[in-house]
């Protein structure tokens, strides 16, 4: 489907993926780094992100960086010339290659390290994918704790043990786990950054996301109280909370019900691309939010939220 009909409104056709899934057999492709923009005439045209050099000389972490909105922060934080390491799931390497390969050919001399992690297997996981990344990057200013899982079911009676405590462990628990081990390399620097991916449905409820939903409130409360204990140490604390955005959680984890509108129920009536999230993340990684902690950014389709 041509991305000028999906910008207008039509959604993705239903497709199916076994999770975690992959960005390289989704149609369309979504995008990592070509915004996508509206003329007066209502044609949608293509436009490359045009980097700044806002994060020169940073290293970042990006966990889920293979695919999706990870992808985006990856590459749009190379273009902006910061290196990058990404953790993601084995199953995922293929996508993970086309993250770094993506990175290469628009951020030439820019790292990309790929560091394969299941991050639901607790803290020391986390920390060896922190001390590794810093072993490559040579530091670390700045963690995105992006990575996530969800699975749709219908009612509470139907979430069994381990899918809570697997969406517990992979969305939440690794953020702790992973920020401690990232606070080692940040003590006694000003400027570091902790970014937290979110999303509206805390703020709106998901009747059929019931676990995930939940833990994506804990991130927010998780955030504004990080940033609050770190804020005299030099250190920001944000989160960013997507609408629909177009990635391989969703291929692999909704009901075709869901898929067959995704997107449309938001004012905008499409679904967000991964570069319009990962825009976010430049922002509250560079110098640019420097007055801005425990805040939420909220690209998500033009939802009315509070919070």
């Amino acid at each position: 489907m041509p991305v000028e009909q999906y910008q207008q409104g039509q959604v993705p056709p239903v497709q199916h993926q076994k999770a975690p899934g992959l960005q390289s057999k989704m149609e369309p492709n979504p995008l990592s780094s070509t915004l996508p923009s509206s003329t007066d005439e209502g044609q949608v045209t293509l436009e490359r992100y045009k980097a700044a050099g806002k994060l020169e000389g940073k290293a970042a972490l990006i966990t889920g960086g293979d695919s999706g909105i990870g992808r985006a922060v990856a590459v749009l934080f190379a273009m902006e010339g910061a290196d990058v390491a990404i953790s993601y799931l084995s199953a995922e390497e293929s996508d993970a290659r086309d993250t770094q390969a993506e990175v290469q050919k628009l951020a030439p001399g820019r790292k990309c390290v790929l560091i394969p992690a299941d991050l639901s297997k607790g803290e020391q996981t986390c920390k060896e994918v922190v001390d590794k990344a810093v072993k490559e990057l040579g530091k670390l200013d700045c963690l995105v704790n992006n990575a996530a899982t969800q699975q749709e079911v219908e009612g509470i009676q139907d979430l069994t043990e381990n899918q809570i405590e697997t969406t517990f462990k992979v969305n939440i628990f690794s953020q702790f786990y992973l920020s401690k081990a990232a606070l080692r390399y940040f003590e006694g620097r000003q400027g570091c950054t902790i970014i937290n991916t979110t999303s509206v449905n805390h703020f709106m409820g998901h009747p059929t996301l019931l676990d995930y939903t939940s833990t994506k409130g804990a991130i927010v409360a998780f955030t504004r109280s990080l940033a609050g204990q770190l804020a005299e140490k030099g250190i920001r604390v944000n989160c960013v909370a997507p609408g629909p955005i177009w990635t391989p959680l969703i291929v692999s984890t909704m009901t075709d019900e869901s898929k067959k509108t995704f997107g449309s129920s938001v004012p905008m009536k499409r679904a967000g691309q991964p570069v319009e999230v990962a825009t976010c993340f430049v922002f509250l990684a560079s110098a640019d939010s420097s007055y801005i902690s425990g805040q939420t950014l909220h690209p998500n389709g033009g939802k009315v939220v509070n919070g």
